[in-house]
């Protein structure tokens, strides 16, 4: 079932500019997978899902690369120092638990964000330096791309309207996908567990089509409320379990 789950899993977070790392990692563990390969999983299929969106967003001119560099050049590096790093079983599910809990109420409480097409404000570029760098480590460290952690912040900045933000949050996670990626692999690589993510290579083509067919249809079509809306209350259901699991094995 889990080319199943990972396929809608795409198609929605494809819909809303995110690649879906969080749900990946999240539904591995409640199967059993080893966790240690679970992040490289997530990521693999983070970079398919969301290149399609970088794409589709830069043809429909919503992606402001410039104004996200400040968030990127620390993000990026970081990205692969937090893939390096080792950390328990228990530790990683904990992390993400709370991490998906805190975005998706933030995401479900924000104010109706009004659209302007004004240019971003070089203080507000700033401030994404800090938030780049946290957010970075973070994503490489537990195998997602970033995106949840930078949207919230995004949308408190009022840094654009909702769909330049998800075009953002697209390149942002594809980019520390990669790095956090290349982290992670030469992790496993040197303890000699890289080939324990073999059997999960069917996942691939799920979310590869499951994310061309989310965000063809979340960047025409959706209302960027409704997307945004949709995508909190997946990350709850999804925050929520994982944390039962993880209240149960402490």
């Amino acid at each position: 079932m889990l080319p199943v789950v990972f396929f809608i899993t795409a198609a929605l977070y494809a819909s809303v500019g995110f690649g879906g790392g969080s749900t990946y990692n999240a539904v591995l563990i409640l199967s059993g997978a080893d966790f240690r390969v679970v992040p490289l999983i997530a990521l693999a299929c983070n970079i398919l899902v969301v290149s399609g969106n970088v794409i589709r967003y830069g043809m429909t001119g919503n992606l402001n690369w410039r104004a996200l560099l400040p968030a990127l050049s620390l993000s990026i590096p970081l990205a692969w120092l937090g893939g390096r790093i080792h950390v328990s079983e228990f530790v990683f599910s904990a992390l993400l638990g709370v991490t998906l809990l805190l975005t998706g109420l933030s995401m479900m409480f924000q104010n109706r964000w009004r659209q302007s097409d004004e240019d971003i404000p070089p203080s507000r570029s700033l401030f994404l330096l800090p938030v780049g760098a946290g957010t970075g480590f973070l994503a490489g460290l537990v195998g997602i791309g970033g995106g949840i952690f930078l949207a919230p912040v995004l949308y408190w900045l009022r840094w654009s309207h909702e769909k330049a933000i998800a075009a953002a949050c697209s390149l942002f996670i594809l980019l520390n996908s990669v790095s956090g990626l290349a982290g992670q692999a030469t992790k496993l690589n040197n303890v000699g567990t890289l080939q324990l993510a073999t059997p999960y290579l069917p996942l691939l083509p799920a979310v590869l089509v499951g994310g061309w067919i989310g965000n063809r249809f979340g960047v025409l079509k959706m209302q960027p409320a409704h997307l945004r809306r949709g995508t909190a209350i997946l990350i709850l259901v999804v925050a929520v379990r994982l944390l039962y699991k993880v209240w149960r094995t402490a």
